[in-house]
């Protein structure tokens, strides 16, 4: 019987994080993609769940002489999302906690190299117990000619 609950509370878990999972790319097709216009969108989603507190990573290869616009967006809950740009040795590029909190960054890649972009969810002040969590969509879009 033991068994059986917990692979009950283990099938619950997986469904609800797949399900906020998928959830969490529609909501960067609807809303976060705009931030890209009029860049073209690189055709992947990049959207994770998280908490307060929390940051992810991700690495992507940029190619010399294209330029590109970053679009990063926090759904509702979150409050301020930073992110980071920077280099294989860490080095921070640029990070829009400089720039407001800005959702998107143009810019422009000399030589072909592989960049790390850090995303942040700062905590809510004054919460107290309560941790929020929402979708974060990191997303990348190409300039056209």
């Amino acid at each position: 019987m033991r068994s059986l609950i917990i692979i009950l509370l283990t099938g619950v878990f997986f469904f609800s994080s797949f399900s906020g999972s998928a959830q969490c790319k529609n909501y960067a097709k609807r809303v976060c993609r705009l931030e890209l216009a009029p860049y073209i969108h690189d055709g992947n989603y990049n959207a994770a769940i998280l908490t307060e507190g929390e940051d992810a990573e991700l690495f992507k290869t940029f190619y010399a002489g294209q330029e590109y616009r970053i679009a990063v967006c926090g759904s509702e809950p979150l409050s301020k999302v930073e992110f980071q740009v920077l280099d294989v040795e860490r080095t921070i590029l640029y990070t829009n906690a400089n720039h407001n909190f800005k959702l998107t960054w143009d810019f422009k890649v000399e030589s072909t190299q592989q960049l790390i972009i850090l995303v942040k969810v700062h905590d809510i002040p004054g919460e107290g117990e309560i941790v929020s969590s929402g979708c974060v969509a990191i997303m990348f879009g190409l300039k056209t000619d």
